[in-house]
C-alpha cells in the first residue's frame, strides 16, 4: 500500500529535511524540538509530542536530537489533527502511554509480522485519538467529564460489541448515563454511538481475518459472532472504512 494507507515506523536525525507527508506523523523527540508553523518557530514544552497533518505546509519539527515517529493513514487520524498541527502531552495519563507503546514497537519493528505491526500501531492510533480528545474536553456533569465519559464508553462498547441488541439507548442503560451525555462526550471525539460501535465491531473482524487460527472461519460466521446481520452488511461496512471487503484482506494475509 502507499504511504497515505499504511502505518510505519519512521525515525528521522538532526538535519534530515522534513519527508513528503500523504499520512499524518507522530513525532516523538528524544530531546528538545522546535515547531516551524507558518514562518514562527515555537520551542516545544518537554516531553510534548507532535501530530501533524498529511501533506500541505502545515508545520514541520526540527529536533536537537532523535525523532520517532508514526506515519497514521488520514483515515486513523483524530479529527482535530485532520487539518492543523496537534500537541501531546506524553508526560502522564493516555499520552505517555502512546509514547510508551510507540517506543516499544519502534524498538521491535524490525521481528513483527506485518499483521502485526500493523495490529499494534492500530492500537496506538486508537489512543492517540482517546488521548487527544481527552486534552481538549471541557468539565461536564457528572459523572466526572466528557473525557471520562468517552473512555469508560469506548472500553464498554469493546466489551459489548458482538451484541447484535447494542445501540445507543442500550449502552446509556447499562452504564446509567442519560443517552444526551454520551451522544455529547462521542461528538466531541468526532463520532456517534452508532458510528462506535460498527468501528468496534469491523476491527474485530479485521483482527480475525488476520489471524491464522481464524483463516477456516467462513465470512458469514464471521459477521454474525461479530454483530452484523449478515456477510452482505459486513462487506459493504468493511470495504468502507478500510477500502477492502473481508475476502481481499484475508487473501491479503495469505
Amino acid at each position: 500500500m502507499g504511504d497515505g494507507a499504511a502505518y510505519r515506523i519512521v525515525r528521522y536525525r538532526p538535519g534530515d529535511p522534513p519527508p513528503p507527508r500523504r499520512s499524518g506523523h507522530l513525532l516523538l523527540p528524544d530531546g528538545e524540538a522546535v515547531l516551524l508553523r507558518d514562518g514562527a518557530e515555537t520551542r516545544l514544552p518537554p516531553r510534548t509530542a507532535v501530530l501533524l497533518p498529511p501533506a500541505g505546509s502545515a508545520g514541520s519539527v526540527r529536533p536537537d536530537g532523535h525523532l520517532l515517529g508514526l506515519a497514521v493513514p488520514p483515515r486513523e487520524l483524530p479529527p482535530a489533527a485532520r487539518g492543523g498541527v496537534v500537541l501531546v502531552d506524553v508526560s502522564a495519563g493516555l499520552g505517555a502511554v502512546v509514547a510508551g507503546m510507540l517506543r516499544v514497537v519502534g524498538d521491535e519493528a524490525g521481528a513483527l509480522a506485518a499483521p502485526e505491526l500493523d495490529a499494534a500501531c492500530d492500537r496506538i492510533a486508537e489512543l492517540l485519538r482517546m488521548a487527544v480528545a481527552a486534552g481538549t474536553a471541557r468539565p461536564a456533569a457528572a459523572p466526572g467529564n466528557l473525557a471520562e465519559v468517552e473512555t469508560v464508553v469506548r472500553r464498554h462498547v469493546r466489551t459489548r460489541a458482538t451484541d447484535p441488541g447494542l445501540t445507543g439507548r442500550v449502552l446509556a442503560q447499562e452504564l446509567g448515563w442519560s443517552l444526551r451525555q454520551i451522544q455529547l462526550a462521542l461528538q466531541r471525539a468526532g463520532t456517534t454511538p452508532r458510528a462506535l460501535i460498527r468501528e468496534e465491531r469491523l476491527r474485530l473482524v479485521r483482527d480475525r481475518l488476520r489471524d491464522p487460527a481464524d483463516r477456516t472461519v467462513s465470512i458469514t460466521e464471521l459477521a454474525h459472532a461479530a454483530g452484523f446481520s449478515s456477510a452482505g452488511a459486513l462487506s459493504t461496512a468493511f470495504r468502507r472504512r478500510f477500502g477492502v471487503s473481508p475476502r481481499e484482506l484475508r487473501r491479503e494475509q495469505s
